[in-house]
């Protein structure tokens, strides 16, 4: 049985900047097999979109969710088409360019 695969596009609000977001999101995609990015936004709030198995998205936003520096108030999912060959997952600077994980 093949697993479901998709990619999720995730806006984060919160206490979600300055406490090790975009790293933590990073390590734990990785751990997870998951594929994309995430980057800070100008007002505060993080975005993320992640590419793999459902159950590790799933995954991913409860181990997020669980970090006690992290505190996020709020949540906007939506499922996006998927990246084909995308090798791996990686920070977004503000100005677009790959921080880390290039």
């Amino acid at each position: 049985m093949k697993t479901a695969q998709a990619r999720w596009h995730v806006v984060f609000s919160g206490r979600v900047q300055h406490v090790g977001f975009r790293y933590t999101a990073l390590y734990f995609a990785r751990d997870l097999y998951l594929t994309g990015w995430v980057a800070n936004l100008p007002d505060g709030r993080v975005e993320m979109e992640a590419q793999g198995g459902v159950a590790q998205l799933r995954k991913l936003l409860i181990l997020l969710k669980s970090r006690a520096n992290i505190h996020i108030e709020h949540m906007e999912i939506d499922e996006i088409e998927r990246v084909p060959f995308e090798r791996k997952f990686r920070i977004k600077g503000t100005n677009g360019t790959w921080m880390y994980g290039e």
